[in-house]
């Protein structure tokens, strides 16, 4: 099927760069199958921008599929979709060449991921670190999105794809569509560690028990919410300034239950934090498991995952080429008759 010209285009990518948590699955993918009915949906696997920081290369390989196959188990259709590795389709890297000749440096350098991979990897602070917010401007501009589910980790960057767009637009013509955001369901739910409740769940935790990951079994998921660090007193109650960890959990309980938070909160009236946790670790298990099993279910079929590379990666070129077609006439590169 191919993508139609009624539709809005939407555009998002995902970093092959590990296990994903429950986090990432709560704030973007499991919100992505749902989009496509309304939307033209543009899903990649971003292996380029993955290797900003440096990677094992047989590690990513597994994680491309991995995380391609996640995406299908979760509920993309690659036949509804156009579901691609970034790295497959070259024009991502050429509209980066020309978007870099209308980018200050500045711009760059205050980026907030900049700043924070920077201190992370002090020792492997290289170019591809600061310039990959232009590879990701690209990735949105090239298919003409005019929507990008963002969370609050990205909204800069979706600035600088805006700023770019107008400006190239307003030096040149006419070319690219300036995208809006698009505000995911619980995109506002941050999913914290369930080590320290001050930061943000994330896969490069030292600490393998603050994270929970896609492909964890219920066995280590029930293991590690009954671990989850939690505060002084007995009452599951929401309040993140008083009791960030038992919030932590309330936002997590609701987002794998369904339920709302104050029912959330009757639910465990009276009852104490270990029987809390128990019942969040098997919520979460239970709704991991029919998708963990899906996504192994696909790893083993490699042929199929190939089909998907290649039909996608024909899709998402034919778009891409479109657009930097133009690009490269509106600069003024020669290009034949």
């Amino acid at each position: 099927m191919e993508i139609s010209e009624n539709k809005q285009k939407l555009f998002s990518a995902v970093q092959p760069s590990g296990a994903i948590t429950i986090g990432n699955y709560i704030g973007a993918i499991r919100n992505f199958a749902a989009l496509q009915d309304r939307y033209d949906c543009i899903y990649a696997v971003a292996d380029l921008h993955a290797i900003t920081v440096r990677q094992d290369p047989a590690a990513l390989r597994k994680n491309t599929l991995a995380l391609l196959a996640l995406f299908i188990a979760c509920g993309i259709d690659p036949q509804k979709s156009v579901l691609f590795v970034q790295s497959h389709v070259p024009a991502h890297c050429e509209l980066t060449w020309v978007l870099n000749t209308i980018t200050y440096p500045g711009e760059l350098s205050r980026m907030t991921q900049f700043k924070d991979k920077s201190a992370r990897h002090a020792d492997n602070v290289n170019m591809g670190l600061m310039d990959y917010p232009v590879l990701m401007v690209s990735d949105i501009l090239l298919y003409q999105a005019a929507c990008v589910p963002v969370g609050e980790d990205q909204k800069q960057h979706l600035e600088l794809t805006r700023d770019l767009a107008v400006r190239f637009n307003n030096r040149y013509g006419p070319t690219f569509t300036v995208p809006e955001p698009y505000i995911l369901k619980d995109s506002g739910a941050r999913v914290m560690s369930l080590a320290d409740p001050s930061r943000k769940m994330s896969k490069s935790d030292e600490n393998a028990n603050a994270f929970v990951t896609m492909t964890d079994d219920k066995d280590t998921i029930v293991r590690k919410f009954k671990r989850a660090v939690t505060d002084s007193g007995s009452e599951v109650r929401y309040d993140p300034a008083a009791k960030p960890g038992i919030s932590n959990l309330l936002t997590i309980y609701h987002a794998f239950t369904g339920k709302s938070i104050a029912d959330c909160e009757k639910e465990f009236a009276g009852k104490g934090y270990g029987d809390f946790k128990l019942a969040v670790g098997e919520a979460v298990a239970d709704a991991v498991a029919p998708i963990r099993a899906e996504q192994a279910r696909l790893l083993a079929d490699k042929a199929y995952l190939q089909e998907v590379m290649k039909g996608g990666r024909e899709r998402a070129a034919r778009l891409a080429y479109r657009t930097l077609a133009k690009v490269y006439r509106k600069v003024g590169l020669y290009m034949g008759e």
